[in-house]
C-alpha cells in the first residue's frame, strides 16, 4: 500500500477524535485515505475549489499528499472527517455513500475553541439534508458539555471567503452569529477566479501577481448554544426538506 494511501487515522489532534458522529441521516467518521480519498476525488468538480486555499487536485495521490499529509495530519489544530450519507442510496460496496469532507481547524485546547472549516460537500449532495446535518453534528460535539458526550468548548467559529454567499447562508441557517469581515487575510492566486480579490498593484510587493481574500467571521459560543441555538439546530436537522 502506498504510504500516501495509509489506513491510519489521525492521532495528532488536540482534542479526542470520536470514532463516529451520526444521526439517522448523516454519519461522520475520521478521514482515512485508503478508505475515502478515491471516492472524494472522483466526486470533486471544477467548482469545488473556487473559495478554498487547497486544490484543484489531479489525482488521489496528490490530494492525499498535499491536503492530508502536508496540511492537515501534522497539525494538532486540525483533523478531518468523511461525510457519509445514510439517507440516500448505498454505494457499490453496500456502505453509505461518501458525500464530502469537513474539518475542525484552528483548534485550541488552551482557549477552548475550534472552527468548522474546509467544508466540501460533493455536488450531488448539495442542497440536500447533508450539509445541515453534518454541521449540526459538529456543533453538538464541539459545544455540548462532556456529560452530553461533547467537548464543552466555549467558541465555535465559521470563517469563509466574504464572497462565498452559500457558505455565509449555511452559517446563518445553523445559528452562527455574524461578527464581521477581516480584510486581506489570505494571499490568493489569480487561478481562484471567483474567490479572488484583485486590487491595485502595490509597488514593490514581494507577492506581486497575487490577490487576496477578505474573510467573513461568524461564531456560535457556549452562551448562544445554551441560550436557544442548540434547540434551533435540532429543529433544522429534523427537517425533511
Amino acid at each position: 500500500m502506498s504510504p500516501l494511501l495509509s489506513s491510519e487515522k489521525d492521532t495528532n489532534f488536540c482534542f479526542p477524535i470520536p470514532d463516529v458522529l451520526e444521526n439517522d441521516k448523516v454519519k461522520l467518521v475520521p478521514f482515512i485515505p485508503s478508505k475515502h480519498a478515491k471516492a472524494l476525488v472522483e466526486g470533486f468538480d471544477e467548482n469545488t475549489w473556487n473559495y478554498l486555499s487547497y486544490g484543484p487536485f489531479q489525482s488521489t495521490e496528490q490530494f492525499v499528499e498535499e491536503f492530508w499529509e502536508k496540511g492537515m495530519r501534522p497539525n494538532p489544530a486540525t483533523t478531518s472527517f468523511t461525510i457519509l450519507d445514510k439517507a440516500g442510496p448505498l454505494a457499490a460496496n453496500g456502505e453509505p455513500a461518501v458525500a464530502g469532507i469537513v474539518s475542525y481547524i484552528n483548534s485550541s485546547d488552551l482557549d477552548a475553541c475550534t472552527e468548522i472549516g474546509f467544508v466540501v460537500v460533493l455536488p450531488k449532495f448539495q442542497r440536500t439534508h447533508v450539509t445541515s446535518n453534518m454541521v449540526g453534528l459538529l456543533m453538538h460535539y464541539a459545544l455540548d458539555l462532556p456529560k452530553d458526550s461533547g467537548l464543552g468548548l466555549r467558541r465555535l467559529q465559521w470563517v469563509c471567503n466574504a464572497k462565498n454567499a452559500p457558505s455565509l447562508k449555511v452559517a446563518e441557517r445553523m445559528g452562527f452569529r455574524f461578527e464581521g469581515v477581516l480584510r486581506w487575510t489570505k494571499v490568493v492566486p489569480p487561478s481562484k477566479l471567483i474567490g479572488y480579490k484583485a486590487g491595485p498593484e502595490r509597488k514593490g510587493d514581494p507577492r506581486a501577481g497575487t490577490g487576496g481574500r477578505d474573510s467573513a467571521y461568524s461564531s456560535c459560543c457556549w452562551d448562544d448554544w445554551e441560550g436557544g441555538v442548540r434547540e434551533w439546530v435540532d429543529k433544522v436537522m429534523a427537517r425533511t426538506r
